[in-house]
């Protein structure tokens, strides 16, 4: 789900490529969005971008002189699960592109499109900001430590401080992976009290004695919570790229999942919040953990691909029906080879002798009940003791 420094890289983006492209036409929805048209036209107007936490706001301002003559427009972006801005041939559109911004000519026909595949990406024509959202964390660092550190009062934090981390009232811009990152590198365990943490971090004052370059040194070197919900996502930022892309493989993607230290990194265990979310996180999670909830750990790719009993004995059926074989070949060694002539022999093994012809087919039959098999050779043991019939 695209966080504030991935609305921060659209804006980015938005502003990057349409610098000096001239826009014109009306704004196309498509069929199957549920969003509300946007009601714009224009002969020629210029598109910029404004993100603040999860959200962003395109403007749509005519060039002087373009018809017809009206003010400039805002739409106002939530991203929702996979949304994202996309620049492509108005002839060859992307798939899922719900809302499309038309170039005008002359040049070649392009198209800015809100791409959305799963479809719960929202805009507001004539929006505002969300007035429940709070300061963003990346834009707005000042005024988002104040609203956090001046209502600890509130009920909220009374929850554990990894589901106070995805309120957009107080931490405008963290979402999922932004949370587990930041609680591992502060070394907070994720179902500890919110309000515990947070006052710690409101009571912490440098040493007096520190000069001001070692009061810096050592903010640099142990941030607090808060601190590390600024810095992460400017860190994000600073990659490049869509920081995580919706495409395996792809290269930034690449280069964020190096950047990860425990959001699904192999070794690290996850749980399920209040809320159903998934946390991850290292050792205790702390002592509001779900009760009945199981902590789950994350096999290395190694140890997933390669099985451990991969160069052992055959599997148990198999060594059952050599054994069957060995059995069946040791009750046939018990009898005698055939012999149709002479009667030298003792006169114990001529009955066997005389039966040689008809014994495969009897064997056959009575081969494939164990306990048949096994009693033949015992049949011959009695008949041996007992003499043999009709001399």
């Amino acid at each position: 789900m695209p966080e504030g420094p991935e609305l921060h890289l659209a804006s980015l983006y938005v502003n990057r490529t349409c610098a000096g492209l001239v826009f014109g036409g009306r704004v196309e929805k498509s069929e199957v969005s549920r969003n509300p048209e946007v009601a714009f036209e224009s002969s020629a107007y210029c598109i910029s971008a404004t993100p603040r936490g999860k959200e962003l706001r395109l403007t749509l301002s005519p060039l002087p002189g373009a018809q017809p003559p009206r003010g400039p427009l805002d739409v106002v972006f939530r991203f929702g699960m996979s949304g994202s801005f996309q620049l492509a041939p108005a002839q060859a559109l992307p798939r899922h592109a719900h809302l499309r911004f038309y170039t005008a000519p002359p040049g070649p026909p392009l198209a800015l499109c809100f791409v959305d595949i799963r479809r719960f990406g929202r805009w507001d024509p004539g929006g505002h900001w969300h007035p429940d959202r709070g300061p963003c964390v990346l834009l707005e660092y000042h005024q988002f430590r104040e609203n956090v550190l001046r209502n600890l009062s509130d009920k909220v934090f009374d929850r554990p401080i990894c589901e106070v981390l995805l309120d957009q009232r107080f931490f405008n811009g963290i979402g999922n992976y932004l949370r587990a990152e930041i609680l591992h590198r502060v070394k907070i365990p994720p179902f500890e009290r919110a309000r515990t943490v947070l006052e710690a971090v409101k009571q912490r004052r440098p040493s007096p004695e520190l000069t001001l370059s070692q009061k810096i040194r050592d903010r640099l070197k142990n941030p607090d919570l808060l601190e590390l919900c600024h810095s992460l996502p400017k860190e994000v930022v600073q990659l490049g790229g869509k920081g995580y892309g919706p495409e395996p493989g792809e290269e930034d993607f690449a280069v964020f999942r190096a950047w990860l230290r425990c959001y699904g990194v192999p070794g690290m265990s996850s749980l399920r919040d209040h809320h159903g979310r998934t946390i991850w996180f290292q050792g205790d999670p702390g002592p509001m953990a779900p009760k009945g909830g199981k902590s789950r750990k994350k096999k290395a790719q190694k140890t997933q691909q390669v099985p451990g009993d991969g160069l052992e004995p055959p599997p148990p059926p198999r060594m059952k029906r050599t054994q069957r074989r060995s059995g069946k070949k040791a009750t046939r060694g018990d009898l005698p080879p055939t012999n149709s002539g002479g009667s030298s022999g003792p006169e114990t093994k001529l009955p066997h002798t005389s039966e040689a012809p008809q014994g495969p087919k009897k064997g056959k039959r009575k081969g494939r009940h164990a306990s048949a098999g096994r009693c033949r050779p015992q049949k011959t043991k009695a008949r041996e003791s007992g003499g043999t019939p009709g001399s």
